[in-house]
């Protein structure tokens, strides 16, 4: 089996060997690369070095993360991103997703999480710390309303089909595609495409739209 070869991205050098020791217990992930501050991100890929799965924090000196996931877009620079930050602000994690971000991850919860977050994102799924869900549920439950017009504009009540239905409250349950295609008994492609569809019918950009739609209309049990 082919190793996901990633590429970290921080400026504290401490907080990258905390990251690569918690790799090195996994058989499936390589780290081919680390930078220290934006700019030798870019030099790393524009020498012709690629990676699967990169590893950015978003406050870095010469270049912070969002200009980084600037440039890299300009250059047509393919790859996964999993975003880190001392802050899980909601209106930074909505502006790094809509950057092409896969995954947003807090540093505090790195050390725990960071394995999962890189396979899921690696399998083309959306990843999003805790924290953040924990925000967004509560955004539903009215605990911060604020939150809403950030994450709900768009979403709307639409026709689905009971098949539709049974993958987006399995989705809202956190389960990942492979998951869902085991108790579905139907391949992973299958539900990759169950998404995609369900994304545009209800004119959502990614799973927290998806979530969001099923908790606002009362599909989570």
């Amino acid at each position: 089996m082919e190793k996901i070869r990633v590429h970290i991205a921080d400026d504290h050098k401490i907080l990258i060997d905390g990251i690569k020791a918690v790799l090195k217990t996994e058989n499936c992930i390589q780290v081919i690369g680390q930078s220290l501050n934006g700019i030798d991100v870019l030099n790393w890929f524009e020498t012709g070095n690629t990676c699967d799965v990169l590893v950015l924090d978003i406050n870095m000196p010469k270049m912070d993360g969002i200009e980084v996931l600037r440039a890299l877009e300009e250059k047509e620079i393919t790859h996964r991103t999993i975003v880190l930050s001392s802050y899980d602000d909601m209106k930074l994690v909505k502006e790094v997703l809509k950057m092409g971000a896969d995954g947003f991850l807090a540093k505090k919860c790195a050390g725990e999480h960071i394995v999962q977050a890189i396979k899921s994102v690696n399998a083309g799924e959306q990843y999003l710390g805790q924290s953040v869900q924990d925000q967004l549920v509560a955004s539903i439950k009215g605990v911060n309303p604020s939150l809403d017009n950030q994450y709900l504009d768009g979403i709307h009540v639409s026709s689905l089909t009971e098949r539709e239905k049974e993958v987006l409250r399995l989705i809202s349950q956190e389960m990942s595609s492979i998951e869902i295609a085991d108790k579905l008994c139907v391949s992973k492609h299958t539900i990759l495409t169950y998404r995609k569809s369900l994304m545009k019918k209800l004119k959502v950009k990614n799973v927290v739209g998806l979530a969001m739609y099923a908790m606002k209309n009362n599909m989570v049990e």
